[in-house]
């Protein structure tokens, strides 16, 4: 009888993850690239509907992710060593759920073997989303959608 092996989310931590596992967490929510307005009071972060330049609408993926820094200069990218600091993200994406010790959702790709899961259980914003190139800055807070916290 074959041992059952956990999963290397539950048995690893972030900073022992290789380069593919890293990249395997991401459930292609695309809620990181979407634009955030930060309250200068109390820190709390908002979360828009408006999608990163680079973010397919259709798709809810990075459409130049190998390159995205050239182009998005501000562009934050994840690393182990920042999962503190990993508050802002949505309670549901899997790189802050494993920085806090917990389970991935039974919707993650990892778990049940559905890339799109993602997007029918409507985690994602997809179809609900517009371009940053197609609002005004001055009009984002007319764009909110739900506090990281």
């Amino acid at each position: 009888m074959a041992a059952i092996v956990e999963a290397f989310w539950k048995r690893k931590s972030l900073a022992e993850l290789d380069q593919e596992e890293w990249e395997s967490l991401c459930d292609g929510c695309g809620l990181c690239c979407l634009q955030k307005l930060e309250d200068e009071d109390d820190g709390a972060v908002y979360y828009t509907n408006i999608a990163c330049k680079l973010l397919d609408l259709d798709t809810a993926r990075c459409s130049n992710y190998a390159n995205r820094k050239t182009f998005v200069p501000d562009c934050i990218q994840l690393t182990a060593d920042q999962a503190g600091a990993f508050k802002w993200l949505p309670s549901t994406c899997a790189y802050r759920l494993v920085s806090e010790g917990k389970d991935l959702f039974v919707w993650h790709h990892l778990v049940c073997g559905n890339r799109d899961a993602v997007h029918t259980e409507r985690i994602s914003q997809l179809g609900r989303m517009v371009s940053e190139l197609e609002v005004a800055q001055e009009d984002w807070e007319k764009h909110l959608i739900f506090r990281s916290g």
